[in-house]
């Protein structure tokens, strides 16, 4: 009798396996929605503050997403391709009508722009990640432009401490100010300005310096009553890391990269040319290219 019953086909783990890193993805975008919709209802305070949590949420489930791919072998080009779609929603869109409902519809038409530009923005820088990453490989140790998910958690953590004390934006900083923000978060997302990844830094005294240090600012920021600016400082210094180092190493970074790229032609000489002139110069001079791209192109998304 027993073998005449129909053995249940064995459920196959490395399908289930594939699945668990998408779910967090797609939980991503379900927070990026959720977002939308507070941002879209009536506009009070309470919805601004929950829209805001969410994108938080959101970039929990982002910052995971990867992780578990990894752990379990599971990375795939779907992976990359779902998880850009959802950061193009979680952190593109979702801020961008966050920061219009909250702030910027005070500026009309102005306002309607800015917001569009920030989540225009996000999906170039997106687009652009996406691009690199079927070309680069290993760990990258920067990220070229700044990641959307920090641009977002920078917006979202202002409008989570300003409305975490009940005070309207236009009360405490302004709209111009915001509107200036939200203009430079987008252009610094699609900038070749290089952001630390941090996933080279190793378990050192200086590093472990640094992170006491980090921990002790927001310790003393949370203390004196203000916790809901901790994150606002957090996301502001890396930020002005980026710009920082770029105003200190970008000029040295870059006069390497045109020296590197001038002494390709001349090696080229040394050997015996296989193509014509007009060719051998086309060859030389995409070769140049990639040299520069390589030294910019350590990205992460």
């Amino acid at each position: 009798m027993g073998e005449g019953r129909k053995r249940r086909p064995r459920p196959n783990l490395r399908k289930l396996m594939f699945v668990l890193p998408n779910l967090f993805t797609v939980s991503s975008i379900f927070c990026g929605v959720y977002s939308i919709m507070l941002s879209a209802g009536e506009a009070t305070g309470d919805n601004f503050y929950r829209a805001a949590v969410a994108v938080f949420f959101g970039n929990f489930f982002d910052a995971f997403d990867g992780r578990v791919a990894r752990l379990t072998k599971t990375q795939s080009d779907f992976g990359v391709e779902l998880d850009s779609l959802a950061d193009v929603i979680t952190f593109g869109v979702a801020p961008a009508i966050l920061v219009y409902k909250w702030a910027l519809y005070g500026l009309g038409t102005t306002g309607i722009i800015i917001s569009g530009v920030y989540a225009s923005c996000g999906a170039i820088r997106l687009a652009r990640f996406n691009v690199l990453a079927h070309t680069e490989a290993g760990v990258q140790r920067f990220f070229v432009g700044l990641p959307i998910p920090l641009a977002a958690g920078t917006l979202v953590s202002l409008v989570v401490a300003l409305q975490r004390g009940g005070v309207p934006a236009s009360d405490v900083v302004g709209l111009w100010p915001i509107a200036v923000l939200v203009l430079v978060l987008a252009f610094l997302m699609v900038s070749t300005i290089r952001y630390r990844t941090f996933k080279d830094a190793g378990l050192n005294p200086r590093t472990l310096i640094a992170f006491v240090v980090v921990i002790a600012i927001g310790v003393v920021i949370a203390l004196r009553g203000r916790p809901s600016l901790v994150l606002v400082v957090y996301f502001t210094c890396y930020v002005a890391l980026g710009i920082l180092e770029e105003a200190l190493f970008g000029r040295r970074r870059r006069a390497a990269a045109r020296a590197g790229a001038s002494a390709l032609p001349a090696e080229a000489e040394v050997e015996e040319p296989l193509l014509p002139a007009e060719e051998d110069d086309d060859v030389a001079l995409e070769g140049a290219s990639a040299a520069a791209a390589a030294d910019d192109g350590e990205n992460d998304s």
